[in-house]
């Protein structure tokens, strides 16, 4: 089989690569499990420092990594080298952390000594998306390799050339053969290698549909699974808000790889009285960004990253449309492009408020008041990530439980940062990212007790 990867911007081929064979990948398992049981017993000085070497490679390659990313999915050159930057971040975080991280927890009992230790689990099978290529793989990498354990990558078809990048890094920065590999493969052989008795564990970002998948087959064979999925997060604005702040904000919130993050604002959510306010300024900043190719510096919105993707998100306006809400602004497609779209008026049983719309459609939606607001907020199946904006920080943070979200960000956009975790409720997922919780998923946290005799 073969994979070509199609820049969205002018439908030219970027690449072809081959799909592996079965006996490829059972190759690949074989060496994955030979280089783990060396790998998980190198001195952890030894595997941060390659970790650093790492965070070295990718700041020295930026600008070419970030050229693939673009090319590849159509995200806007500056903020791939942004991504690519912050892959780079990550590795330094867990090479400065990963001591303190993985020491023994002295538990206090009537033993001698008792204690927690951490050891690695084995081969962590990672399935990843194609809307953050270099991120997603390097939030998951990261703390796993340098725990101990060894990773085999799935990317998303799309990206083939990011994933060959990202081979490279490891390889380069001087990882042991094995202990990290790249596979070319269909989707069809993911029940194949999670079964395999090698893979202890999967983690997986993308949709409901593939997380249920993933997980059923993890289930089934009672390994550990890790879900990042999709999100529909509200963007709260109360009375007392800085509008000026809030606008600047959301439209990052919702415009940053043209809308395509699980974490995007995809909700607005305003009290009454200051929905106008909003709006108005809203539209009048979104107007000003700049469209074209994503290659141009000067470019804030590129295309989405396949047509199937710009296809749908026109379906969601349309049938919203239909539905009842307003078009304030946008609303067309060609080919992969979207235009920023504006919708007003957008209440639940539409598909911008049910549905998460995964590019730079902008929903605004209508409260009564705060309390309100939390309630609408609510109304939704996922549950990745929030915003409050508002001058009365004190009463935001009391108010924190109404969301049962993995994230509750105030006066500020949804973001992942490698010192937090990062995760989601309901049919966001399970499990965490990033900071310890992130190193902690796939370690065997073993209880250490000794009686003296």
């Amino acid at each position: 089989m073969k994979f070509q990867s199609i820049n969205p911007y002018n439908d030219q081929v970027i690449g072809e690569y081959t799909a592996l064979s079965k006996d490829d990948i059972s190759q690949k398992l074989e060496l994955s499990q030979t280089a783990f049981k060396s790998w998980k017993n190198e001195p952890l000085s030894v595997r941060t420092t390659l970790l650093r070497n790492a965070a070295d490679v990718l700041r020295k390659n930026a600008n070419r990594y970030a050229k693939m990313i673009t090319l590849e999915m159509g995200k806007p050159i500056k903020e791939s080298i942004g991504e690519v930057q912050k892959c780079a971040w990550v590795c330094d975080y867990y090479a400065e952390n990963a001591e303190a991280f993985l020491e023994n927890e002295i538990i206090e009992t009537d033993a001698y000594k008792s204690f927690v230790r951490h050891d690695p689990i084995g081969c962590v099978f990672a399935i990843m998306p194609w809307n953050f290529p270099f991120w997603q793989v390097f939030r998951y990498a990261a703390p796993t390799l340098t725990s101990g354990n060894t990773g085999l990558l799935k990317h998303a078809a799309n990206v083939f050339g990011c994933a060959e990048l990202i081979q490279e890094v490891f390889d380069e920065a001087g990882y042991p053969e094995g202990v990290f590999q790249n596979l070319i493969i269909h989707h069809d052989l993911t029940d194949f290698i999670v079964s395999h008795d090698v893979v202890q564990a999967v983690t997986l970002t993308g949709s409901e549909r593939a997380g249920s998948a993933v997980a059923q087959i993890a289930g089934k064979r009672l390994k550990r699974s890790l879900l990042e999925l999709g999100g529909n997060n509200a963007f709260i604005i109360w009375e007392d808000a800085d509008i000026d702040q809030a606008v600047k904000t959301a439209i990052t919130a919702r415009m940053l790889n043209a809308g395509q993050s699980c974490i995007a604002a995809k909700r607005f959510i305003i009290v009454e009285s200051v929905y106008d306010e909003f709006v108005d300024k809203y539209t009048k900043s979104l107007k000003e960004l700049e469209s074209g190719d994503p290659m141009n510096e000067s470019t804030q919105v590129g295309p989405l990253a396949r047509l199937d993707l710009a296809d749908q998100l026109q379906k969601q306006v349309q049938e919203s449309i239909s539905d009842g809400a307003e078009l304030l602004y946008g609303g067309n497609q060609k080919n992969c492009y979207h235009e920023p779209t504006i919708l007003g008026n957008v209440t639940s049983g539409m598909a911008a408020f049910d549905e998460e719309t995964f590019g730079p459609i902008s929903t605004m939606i209508k409260a009564n008041d705060i309390v309100h607001a939390f309630e609408l907020a609510e109304l939704s199946k996922f549950g990745l990530g929030a915003t409050v904006f508002t001058q009365n920080i004190d009463k935001a943070i009391q108010m924190a439980d109404r969301v049962s979200d993995g994230a509750y960000f105030i006066n500020e956009l949804v973001k992942s940062d490698p010192r937090l975790p990062f995760g989601g409720t309901k049919t966001s997922g399970y499990g965490r990212e990033l900071g310890k919780d992130g190193m902690m998923e796939f370690v065997n946290r073993k209880t250490v007790y000794v009686k003296k005799v």
